[in-house]
């Protein structure tokens, strides 16, 4: 039997005569499958630039990425010298726009029919999710809230280590607050120290943001508010029980979805309760130009509190939208029972042909062009939830149809869904819009969005860090499996 200092060292003997390369050879780049351009030192040519500042777009540019970095940007025309060994790719008529940063995103997905006596449940899009967030050109992406946010943290650090494809993952923690006592999979919190004591859990774990939701209380809110600014973290919150102004007065960072779910101009709204019929209530009796929106519009600009947009999320409660031909590609990637689902709720809201709730929708779409015009800081994200329908990465490319048709200008909704989102997250001085210096998180188009908005679908190459995705690959390897996995 060898002594360990033997042992030792007839290893190290094996490996210098194997060449070290044969005993420890390096293990395979796990997401070679999806890569199609992978050079360290890239010239994309005679490209359309809209550089996520709401700026005018700029033709036939030339963007230069040097070891993950945009190192220049510049006319194409003009004959500055390529940096050593560039790999130089023309891109005639394609388009170039910021990675998009996706500010209410979830990594699960609403689970298959429950039955009359189910519990309503949500699944981990543990393969689907990141695949898809990244093959739609979400290139960073906050979690705005989670089921299940150990699996959250997790992912996010396979994917910052490189051995899964998925964009730059800011996680948000679990629910401070539940739906109604209705979700078993969210925490109904006790008093405001349980809502404290869960923000310091998982700011202690990893998480980087934390969000209220609807039926948290008063005291609940800002004790969580108060617990997250003292670790320097943000909150959120998709509220009901605590209209926008009172939450705003507690400190709130930002608030989820828009008008559409503020409940305090609910005529009959009571103290720290959340009133089921104020959706309702909304669309009928709330004028988003009235003085009292407007100076709820004043409030939240003064407060310093973001909204972020959802519209996709709020457009398939609207009969016969989107429409279908845009939710082949959802097809695709739905399980049967997913699609199935989705099919059959879209068929009875037809049937019932509400005209509030596209009411509902043309209001927030007037409300969220009013707080921009205020000088609010507008983001944007999917919500892939809700009785489904809205997928990661596609759900983020319908919002920004969405802005258009809400009356924004194309650049106007790209800078909404890049730049604002990076302002947000404090970190625009390196991603969210393309210049020198930034991370090379880039989103080649097939066409010209400026024109036509619907080319933000047609993704040909996504960069992240420098390194070119294919679109097509990742979509392809998650078929089928939304609503599974």
């Amino acid at each position: 039997m060898l002594h360990s200092s033997k042992l030792t060292g007839a290893v190290c003997a094996l490996a210098s005569l194997l060449g070290g390369g044969l005993l420890f050879a390096q293990a395979p780049n796990p997401l070679t499958a999806y890569i199609s351009e992978n050079s360290p030192t890239l010239v994309l040519m005679h490209v359309r630039v809209i550089d996520g500042t709401g700026a005018a777009p700029q033709e036939d540019q030339r963007i230069d990425i040097e070891n993950g970095k945009i190192s220049r940007v510049q006319s194409a025309k003009l004959r500055n010298a390529f940096p050593a060994n560039a790999k130089i790719v023309d891109l005639s008529g394609a388009t170039v726009i910021p990675g998009l940063v996706g500010m209410h995103e979830h990594l699960f997905y609403t689970g298959p029919e429950r039955g009359k006596d189910g519990l309503p449940f949500w699944i981990e899009m543990i393969d689907s999710g990141p695949r898809l967030y990244l093959a739609g050109g979400v290139t960073s992406a906050r979690t705005t809230g989670s089921m299940e946010p150990y699996t959250d943290l997790a992912l996010k650090k396979l994917i910052d280590s490189g051995q899964k494809p998925g964009p730059k993952l800011h996680i948000t923690g679990p629910y401070i607050g539940d739906l109604l006592g209705l979700a078993p999979q969210l925490h109904k919190l006790a008093d405001s120290e349980d809502a404290g004591r869960t923000v310091d859990y998982w700011a202690a774990e990893g998480v980087t943001s934390f969000k209220a939701y609807m039926d948290i209380q008063p005291d609940e809110l800002r004790t969580a508010i108060e617990h997250a600014h003292a670790r320097g973290l943000k909150l959120t919150g998709h509220l009901c029980s605590v209209g926008f102004k009172e939450a705003a007065a507690l400190g709130i960072d930002n608030l989820e979805h828009g008008i559409i779910v503020d409940t305090e101009f609910f005529r009959g709204k009571k103290p720290g309760v959340c009133p089921r019929e104020a959706a309702a209530d909304f669309a009928k009796n709330v004028d988003i130009a009235s003085a009292a929106v407007q100076d709820m519009i004043r409030d939240l600009v003064s407060h310093h509190v973001a909204v972020t947009s959802t519209l996709a999320v709020f457009e398939i409660s609207v009969p016969n939208r989107p429409a279908m031909n845009k939710m082949m590609r959802a097809k695709d990637a739905l399980s049967a029972q997913g699609w199935s689902t989705y099919l059959r709720i879209r068929s009875t809201i037809a049937e019932e042909n509400d005209p509030l709730k596209l009411a509902a929708l043309k209001k927030e779409m007037q409300f969220e062009r009013d707080f921009v015009k205020a000088g609010g800081l507008l983001l944007a994200g999917c919500d892939p939830t809700s009785f489904g329908g809205v997928l990661p990465g596609f759900g983020d490319q319908r919002g920004v149809e969405l802005l258009v048709e809400a009356g924004f200008t194309p650049v106007e909704a790209i800078h909404i869904a890049t730049q604002n989102g990076a302002i947000f997250l404090g970190e625009s001085a390196d991603i969210g819009s393309i210049s020198a210096g930034k991370a090379a998180d880039l989103v080649v188009l097939s066409g010209n969005p400026a024109q036509n908005i619907d080319e933000i679908e047609n993704v040909r190459l996504v960069f992240k860090d420098g390194v070119g995705f294919d679109p097509a690959k990742l979509t392809q390897s998650v078929q089928g499996l939304v609503g599974l996995r």
